[in-house]
């Protein structure tokens, strides 16, 4: 069903809600926009949004009481069937319209089971971390960064790229790649502006049919918020144009895998960025601070690297050595240096960019381990030794190895074992979690080996 496209500039007034609104100022913004629904929102623990549609005649109750979810029916609530229901209590400082949508809009907040916030709400978790930093006076702002692939499926099930003349060996930054998908991305990118958010470049990337819309940074609470917003609409718009818009890891292996690395800065109440510094004499403005946390983030790389790359299928583009695409911007060695992309951490200048990450992560868990490794960083005064400016993509695994350079898990057991080890994990973002999400991913590594792919097939069938 072709659904038809809203323009959005011809809507009364701003489609993001106020600040500081009251129940009654709420209504008033919901009825200026006619909206006939509120989708009371929360993300499950892969990251994936979960809704209920309430009729605006009842945003009282999303707002006092909550709206009830039976925790059984969602992977990963650790809630059975007989216990008390998972409520989400909507955080009008969320309430938004939903472009794409006409007549709907959403509205995030806090999870709670029996009147508390419940500990296994993903949100809620990274609440918990940010509010370590602001018992310092600090804000973590993020800049993250989706990779995407636009794709179709074809008459005989196979997926190929929606624009079927994206064939270039390497297509990043084609301008036909661009301009033949324009309208997906002019949609999604109106539908972001719309909504505040400030989309500041597009591109298409290395693989074909694969896109990046970059926006503005925020505080990571309303980075998180931001990218589910963004996937939302990614994912919608696709579908009304006969597209898919994935978001997996590594798509095909011929084709680089979509990443979502993470860009972050500390700053204090005023704003100033706390990890700038021009007096740095390695010439890369970081602050004291700065390499603290990076040192923390390098220390718990492998627990890290579950949540920022959470899938069977993440560690297809998390790999050492030459992959079957021939290029990758997913680098596995656990070091930092200036503007190095084979790294594991980039410095831009003044900031650092986490490059590990995935587009299946859930923002939310990402940015709280981000959170938890960059402050023992701090608060042990760790150093992250000298930086590696060197294309590690051109050093032997001995050369690697003479120079101390771990590599990232190379599986998801890998990553998911270090993590169930990992003390500052489990005190930080709380045992209970650790365990539901350990236990989900033990048994999603099972069940991959238990497929047989055809990759195997083809190989053994006849070769014994």
């Amino acid at each position: 069903m072709t659904i038809a496209h809203w323009d959005w500039r011809n809507s009364p007034g701003q489609l993001v809600a106020p600040q500081n609104l009251d129940v009654e100022k709420a209504k008033q913004f919901l009825a200026q926009h006619q909206v006939r629904y509120v989708l009371a929102q929360f993300v499950d623990i892969y990251g994936v949004a979960k809704s209920k549609a309430v009729p605006v005649d009842h945003l009282d109750d999303i707002i006092t009481d909550g709206v009830g979810f039976a925790g059984g029916g969602v992977f990963g609530m650790r809630l059975a069937p007989h216990e008390a229901e998972y409520m989400l209590v909507g955080d009008l400082s969320t309430l938004s319209l939903i472009p794409w949508a006409p007549g709907y809009a959403r509205v995030m907040g806090t999870g709670a089971v029996s009147g508390r916030p419940h500990p296994i709400d993903t949100r809620n978790i990274l609440k918990t971390q940010v509010a370590r930093l602001a018992e310092r006076g600090w804000i973590l702002n993020t800049g993250i960064e989706p990779e995407f692939s636009l794709l179709e499926r074809t008459a005989d099930g196979s997926v190929v790229p929606f624009d079927s003349t994206d064939v270039l060996q390497k297509p990043a930054y084609d301008y036909r790649g661009l301009s033949r998908v324009r309208v997906f991305l002019e949609r999604v990118t109106e539908s972001l502006q719309a909504l505040g958010i400030d989309v500041y470049q597009i591109d298409h990337e290395d693989g074909n049919g694969q896109y990046e819309i970059n926006f503005k940074y925020a505080d990571a609470l309303t980075s998180a918020d931001q990218i589910i917003l963004f996937k939302m609409a990614a994912a919608e718009i696709a579908h009304e144009l006969g597209a898919i818009c994935s978001f997996m890891p590594k798509p095909k292996s011929s084709t680089t895998g979509n990443g979502m690395h993470i860009h972050c800065s500390i700053a204090d109440a005023s704003g100033r960025n706390l990890f700038h510094d021009p007096s740095d004499n390695r010439g890369m403005g970081l602050s004291q601070l700065a390499y603290h946390f990076v040192a923390g983030v390098l220390k718990h790389a492998a627990p890290l690297t579950a949540l920022l790359a959470p899938s069977v299928n993440s560690y297809k583009r998390l790999v050492v050595g030459r992959t079957a695409s021939g290029t990758t911007w997913a680098p596995v060695f656990v070091a930092y240096g200036d503007n190095n992309r084979t790294a594991m951490v980039r410095i831009p200048y003044g900031r650092i960019e986490i490059r590990t990450g995935d587009s299946g992560m859930n923002p939310y868990l990402a940015q709280a381990a981000i959170i938890a490794a960059g402050l023992d960083g701090i608060d042990r005064k760790l150093d992250p030794g000298e930086p590696h400016n060197i294309n590690f993509y051109a050093l032997t695994p001995d050369e690697i190895s003479r120079r101390n350079i771990e590599t990232l898990p190379q599986s998801l057991h890998e990553a998911i074992e270090a993590l169930s080890r990992c003390e500052l994990m489990r005190n930080a973002l709380g045992a209970d979690f650790i365990d539901e999400f350990v236990g989900l991913k033990r048994e999603e590594w099972i069940d991959y080996h238990r497929h047989v792919s055809d990759w195997e097939v083809k190989r053994y069938l006849n070769f014994f």
